[in-house]
């Protein structure tokens, strides 16, 4: 279940763009971690949200948990490396309301991967759950709005190239060709009136993370290196990308955004 904290609602109260409420707003890997958090900001907001992830259980119990808001959030279970399901249910988000207003690219796996013996299979998985499909869901929104003149593609980075953190060699990769990828798209899609950016979290300990791979040590050494000696959590990450997807960041474009608490230094 999402749990918003208190920094988040007073983000989100702070933050409030009324065009907000009358976009349609997709948003992958929205049914846990920073995605979830994606999903709540945008409903708080009016939205029409749209969201896939493959945990279909969590996806059905984040949308009853917010089905008596005005814009109820629209869940459908999807593997993102599957390309054509993928765009389907672009297709599905968009036909709501007859237009997508913005595309976030979120969702991802961090699989921690010895580079000595990572396989060409799970070299590809890694690449198609990390990068590729941002590509194909980029490019069937464009399909939308180009046709309305306006849109907001928001890809998903990470501080994961900067750290060179030695279990994530492949996804470090996927990642760190984020940033060029938006360059690319925005200088391919601007002329249509439709925006690309990047948002690039930091150190984010979702229950996930916490669980799986950070101990208090490795969270106390991310700690030392951040200018803001805070946990960063998936509440942190949405205020962002409420701003891009919104009428107020009409003249960004082609740009990345670190939400890293000022992290300067490798670990």
């Amino acid at each position: 279940m999402f749990d918003a904290s208190p920094a988040s609602q007073q983000a989100w109260t702070a933050a409030r763009y009324p065009d907000l409420a009358a976009k349609t707003v997709f948003i992958s890997g929205g049914a846990t971690g920073i995605g979830a958090s994606l999903v709540a900001a945008f409903a708080a907001q009016g939205a029409q949200v749209y969201f896939i992830d493959i945990d279909a259980d969590a996806g059905e119990a984040l949308a009853r948990q917010f089905a008596n808001t005005p814009n109820p959030p629209k869940f459908q279970r999807c593997d993102v490396t599957d390309t054509t399901a993928l765009q389907t249910a672009i297709d599905a988000a968009q036909a709501l309301n007859g237009r997508l207003d913005a595309m976030i690219n979120n969702a991802a796996n961090d699989k921690r991967h010895d580079p000595e013996t990572a396989t060409p299979e799970f070299f590809d998985w890694c690449v198609a759950i990390n990068f590729k499909h941002q590509f194909f869901a980029a490019q069937r929104a464009f399909h939308w709005m180009k046709r309305q003149g306006s849109g907001s593609i928001i890809n998903f980075g990470s501080v994961s190239p900067r750290i060179g953190q030695a279990d994530l060699a492949i996804y470090g990769a996927m990642k760190s060709a984020v940033s060029g990828f938006t360059r690319s798209l925005s200088k391919a899609f601007g002329p249509q009136g439709v925006r690309v950016n990047a948002i690039v979290p930091g150190v984010i300990l979702t229950p996930k993370q916490l669980e799986l791979w950070i101990t208090p040590e490795i969270e106390a050494a991310h700690l030392e290196n951040q200018h803001l000696k805070r946990r960063l959590v998936g509440d942190d990450i949405a205020p962002t990308a409420l701003f891009l997807a919104s009428d107020a960041s009409n003249a960004i474009a082609s740009q990345s955004f670190a939400i890293d608490a000022g992290l300067t230094a490798a670990n």
